[in-house]
């Protein structure tokens, strides 16, 4: 049987709470919410923490709201709660794509946005999602809050910019004019972890105004698709250009192979599922689908 090693367990009852305990126990401490990424590393050892925070009663970390010229999710927020907010559907639609093929109904009722953030897991689909949509990450500690945008948040395989003694409490979306993203992905079967997935964010005005594009399971983090932004940026909207950011991100990524597949049918989806978010992405833009 797998069992973890030995740890001590505390029940956190407010977010400074949390952080004082962070604080005080130090590095060996980690929090738990949902707990479907970090207990199965527990069990196989490869996690080996001497302290749990459980986050659970926090419901002050548990949100999605808009305020001015924003949308803030709470880092409790659990799967379940970003795939049925009408709020997102509207505003940043490529969370219900993604929600939709996230795992299985008993991971989405108690996983977590932080959580899943905070794992940064290359095959991860939330953190391709916030990347494409320009998302901050809310970072609290002892000497209060510091904002973090998503392309500094994953700093490296199972890395982030959350350092001992903090805790991630919130996600920042920025609204504006003219927006339609997507996410597209492909598996071995329902739930599971993606073969490859794109996320795509556009603000049209006529022209390209903003863009974001990221990808999972294709490299050792999130591939944050610069360079495709850039050649996106200020253009207009058609196919040929969506192929050639599709080409870019083939070439931009860096998948190994695997039991999900070899390294050039990878950079192959990379490419086809990049030109579909964006194309998705730019017709919700343009209100052509809902």
């Amino acid at each position: 049987m797998q069992t973890p090693a030995s740890f001590e367990y505390e029940r956190a009852t407010s977010v400074e709470g949390a952080v004082v305990s962070l604080q005080k126990l130090g590095s060996e401490a980690r929090i738990i919410a949902g707990g479907h990424s970090l207990l199965p590393m527990m069990k196989l050892r490869l996690a080996n923490p001497e302290y749990l925070i459980d986050i659970n009663d926090l419901a002050e970390l548990s949100y999605i709201r808009e305020e001015g010229d924003e949308i803030r999710i709470g880092a409790l927020t659990r799967h379940v709660d970003l795939l049925k907010s009408e709020l997102l559907a509207e505003r940043f639609p490529l969370f219900r794509d993604a929600e939709t093929v996230i795992a299985d109904p008993v991971v989405r009722n108690r996983g977590t946005i932080g959580g899943s953030l905070c794992q940064a897991d290359a095959a991860e689909d939330l953190s391709a999602v916030c990347s494409a949509a320009k998302a901050k990450a809310v970072i609290r500690g002892a000497d209060g809050e510091r904002v973090v945008g998503m392309e500094d948040f994953h700093i490296g395989p199972y890395m982030t910019a959350v350092g001992a003694g903090e805790l991630l409490t919130e996600i920042r979306l920025p609204l504006r004019p003219g927006a339609g993203s997507a996410h597209e992905k492909v598996e071995r079967r329902a739930g599971d972890w993606a073969i490859a997935a794109a996320s795509a964010a556009l603000w049209i005005d006529g022209t390209i105004a903003e863009v974001g594009i990221a990808l999972s399971a294709v490299g050792l983090t999130t591939i944050h698709l610069s360079r495709a932004e850039d050649l996106l940026r200020g253009q207009t909207p058609s196919d040929d250009l969506f192929a050639q950011a599709g080409e870019i991100a083939s070439t931009d990524c860096s998948p190994g192979a695997d039991g999900r597949g070899p390294i050039d049918y990878k950079r192959h989806l990379a490419d086809v599922l990049t030109r579909r978010a964006l194309r998705r992405a730019a017709a919700r833009a343009l209100n052509q689908e809902a």
